[in-house]
């Protein structure tokens, strides 16, 4: 981020491959307009397939290898993790929890599925390693997973949410996390929580929608001195729908808890 353009991040999510509500002909638009645009890194949060068959990922394996990115990160979601699918997006697309690192910018993608439900979890194993993989304070620290920290206006009756994420909000407040990406629910939405930006995906290329909302994508945009959310509805213009303003951290001594996780701040 030393020039004048920011550093672009585009989030796609919930293609349900193989599922009667994926919309190939939109697919294609969205490979299109994703490689149009370009972006520095390319984030898919989760549900790639509809049941996790091995013929449903090699749809959505063809997908994404289409998207000429430089930089590419795919995480699983529920639908990905039913029938012992965790096998087939492991051969196809890596492991399941990855890390980028580019442009003073971290991102950890962490896999919130488990087998066979529809519930999220990321686990309190996993929290000394996003500490630590958050530790330096000059990078901005993004965080990826497919399910919903916070409950999504307009989505219904709330359920499905990371059953830890109460600790885990605490977590990513106190390592200084920036930017929290989601999908799972299909409803767009950005808000901010004091420093947190979360930012959740609709669904990129199908027909399983809530209410009146479309096919969409987000595109962030990370300034110097503040943090875009660009909504993009395949074949119509990008609307920006939040544009926060990046505050300085204050400067504290954090106190850390007894079993030597990162506490609160002196």
């Amino acid at each position: 981020m030393t020039d004048n353009r920011p550093v672009i991040i585009a989030q796609i999510s919930d293609f349900h491959c193989g599922s009667q509500y994926h919309i190939p002909s939109l697919a294609t638009r969205v490979v299109d307009e994703i490689n149009d645009l370009a972006p520095d890194a390319l984030v898919v949060t989760g549900d790639l397939t509809d049941m996790g068959f091995r013929q449903e990922f090699k749809l959505a394996h063809r997908l994404v290898s289409r998207m000429n990115v430089e930089r590419l990160m795919v995480l699983p979601g529920n639908h990905d993790a039913r029938n012992v699918g965790e096998v087939h997006f492991e051969e196809l697309f890596g492991a399941r929890t990855s890390e980028l690192a580019f442009k003073g910018v971290r991102i950890l993608g962490l896999d919130s599925s488990e087998p066979d439900l529809d519930n999220g979890r990321i686990g309190r194993q996993r929290y000394r390693w996003i500490e630590e993989q958050f530790s330096d304070p000059t990078e901005f620290k993004i965080v990826a997973l497919h399910h919903h920290l916070l409950p999504v206006p307009g989505t219904g009756r709330e359920r499905n949410i990371v059953y830890d994420a109460g600790d885990l909000l605490r977590v990513l407040s106190g390592s200084g996390c920036n930017v929290v990406l989601c999908g799972h629910k299909h409803v767009p939405h950005a808000w901010r929580l004091e420093e947190l930006v979360i930012v959740n995906a609709g669904t990129a290329c199908s027909h399983r929608l809530r209410g009146l909302t479309r096919a969409s994508y987000n595109i962030i945009e990370i300034h110097p001195d503040r943090i875009r959310v660009i909504l993009k509805h395949p074949f119509h213009e990008p609307e920006v729908v939040a544009d926060y303003k990046r505050d300085l951290r204050r400067e504290c001594t954090w106190r850390p808890h007894a079993d030597g996780t990162r506490g609160e701040c002196d």
